[in-house]
């Protein structure tokens, strides 16, 4: 005698869109996960290497290197910088824009359109850089130009990109977009391990010491 459960058997589950789902998702993490460490390779070996040095910048030692260049400038130009009666001292503005096209040309000095200090005697420069430093001073009366520039070698150039410290603007819009970059390559590998969990016993176990691990060094040796 016929049931009701032969006569109505219940509908199958819809394995194949979970399957397709899952494939969709899988392909979709691969292809970000590819794409972010393409974007981010070079960058994060920097950052990984530029980390040890940094870890160990007390026992890198490094000569620093000083360079002073000196010119003056043409009458033309003097005119426009030169000390005025009744002149507000002390004031914070930027160069004429022929005196930083020719500084630019004649000394191979980059000196952009910020203010700087101008006192009723010279015009003075701070002119910092990623591993090193420099200054400029332009004498108002005479027209005298000194220029100093020191560096501290590759090391502490790379530190200091590393710190994003005197970069300008551009690098770092560049170390946001490439910590960007690194979330989601982690983010992505981290789909990765979830979507071959089942086939790799060991995936989890190794992300919770992933975890643990920096957890417990910080709780433990970092004061």
């Amino acid at each position: 005698m016929p049931t009701d459960s032969l006569e109505h058997p219940a509908p199958p589950r819809p394995k194949g869109k979970s399957k397709t789902r899952k494939a969709f998702w899988t392909k979709q993490f691969y292809v970000w996960h590819w794409v972010s460490s393409a974007i981010c390779l070079v960058a994060m070996v920097l950052f990984a290497v530029t980390g040890i040095t940094l870890n160990h910048a007390g026992q890198i030692t490094a000569s620093p290197v000083v360079v002073e260049t000196t010119g003056t400038l043409p009458q033309t130009l003097l005119e426009q910088i030169h000390y005025q009666e009744g002149e507000t001292l002390d004031q914070k503005a930027a160069l004429p824009r022929e005196l930083r096209l020719w500084i630019d040309q004649e000394l191979d000095v980059a000196v952009g359109g910020r203010a700087y200090e101008w006192s009723d005697v010279d015009i003075y420069l701070d002119l910092p850089r990623p591993g090193g430093d420099a200054w400029m001073s332009i004498d108002r009366e005479t027209g005298e130009i000194v220029y100093e520039k020191t560096t501290r070698g590759l090391i502490a150039y790379l530190n200091d990109l590393h710190k994003g410290r005197n970069t300008g603007a551009t690098w770092v819009l560049y170390m946001d977009i490439f910590s960007v970059a690194c979330v989601i390559f982690c983010l992505t590998g981290l789909a990765l391990l979830w979507v071959h969990a089942r086939r790799r016993p060991s995936t989890w176990p190794i992300v919770a010491a992933g975890f643990l691990i920096p957890f417990i060094v910080i709780v433990i040796f970092v004061h």
